[in-house]
């Protein structure tokens, strides 16, 4: 197999793993009464810790981004605000909703990179920028509503945490650009999950919380959202810069949602209409838009948090 084939198949199955991930979490939620808190914090503790013992082994010293005062509190801020953020927003989204609308919301992150670009540079926007800004709120519309103003095919609260996310995600980019000129990217993202999930601990009433219907489905389950879902897909997408630039990377990640609505629509049977179908398509084709080769870093960071 060809470098370019290796790293294709890593950055495609890393991405489905991600989308999977999510259409896992809403059976917890749905049908164990796991809580998104309690989730959130046995994956970031769990898979972060993973990640800090493979910085080590890789000959990287752990603890040497703690003893520069600089980077430490750059790093207590992007695990508490950025990688926290990012996650609980994200799984409180699919906890109120479904996996797929949580996922392709959370995509819109880049338009939110973009805006804020303009008005720190205070820069007017493109045509191609105004157009792939129409295209999300046009998505965002038609997942939300299915083309009638009737009702909503998703909760209200389930969109306000998606879009937060995509806020949260966009922050998190950002926040985690000037350690990642620094740190590796495993030990960066390995504290950050670290220090998140950390302190949603102390946000879950017990760690072993009697409401969840423990059994071998609910462990398989837990297991691929913390092991799958988070660990083996970020180190694939990692590993995936090797053979591919940053850029087909970043575009190629578009099967994260794809994954997500695929599988919510498989096995959770989502309803989802055909003018939800043409949303989604609008999301993706935003992002698409916005993957410009000058982005390479901003679109890199962004997709190694999940």
């Amino acid at each position: 197999m060809s470098s370019r084939a290796k790293g294709l198949a890593m950055v495609v199955t890393g991405a489905a793993l991600w989308g999977l991930s999510g259409t896992a979490a809403q059976v917890l939620f749905q049908e164990k009464h796991v809580t998104a808190e309690w989730l959130v914090a046995v994956r970031m503790v769990l898979a972060g810790f993973v990640l800090v013992v493979l910085s080590a082994f890789k000959g990287l010293e752990p603890f040497a981004i703690w003893k520069d005062r600089k980077s430490r509190w750059q790093l207590i801020l992007f695990g508490l605000v950025g990688m926290l953020g990012v996650q609980y927003t994200y799984f409180a989204s699919i906890a109120t909703g479904n996996a797929a609308t949580a996922t392709l919301l959370q995509y819109l992150a880049p338009v939110y990179i973009v805006l804020y670009s303009l008005v720190k540079e205070k820069q007017k926007p493109t045509v191609k920028i105004s157009f792939a800004v129409f295209l999300a709120l046009a998505g965002t519309f038609l997942l939300m509503t299915n083309g009638t103003t009737n009702q909503f095919t998703v909760s209200l609260v389930s969109v306000v945490w998606g879009v937060l996310s995509g806020v949260a995600l966009a922050f998190y980019t950002l926040a985690s650009a000037k350690l990642l000129k620094t740190w590796q990217t495993t030990l960066v993202v390995g504290w950050g999950m670290v220090i998140g999930g950390t302190a949603m601990c102390w946000l879950v009433p017990s760690l072993v919380p009697t409401n969840i219907i423990f059994g071998v489905d609910t462990w398989l389950l837990i297991t691929f959202v913390v092991l799958f879902g988070t660990l083996i897909a970020f180190l694939l997408f990692v590993e995936s810069i090797r053979h591919l630039s940053p850029t087909e990377s970043s575009l190629l990640s578009s099967v994260e949602p794809l994954s997500a609505v695929v599988a919510s629509i498989a096995f959770l049977h989502v309803s989802f209409g055909l003018l939800q179908a043409v949303g989604a398509a609008c999301i993706i084709l935003t992002v698409l838009l916005l993957s410009q080769p000058s982005k390479k870093r901003m679109y890199r960071n962004m997709e190694t948090g999940m």
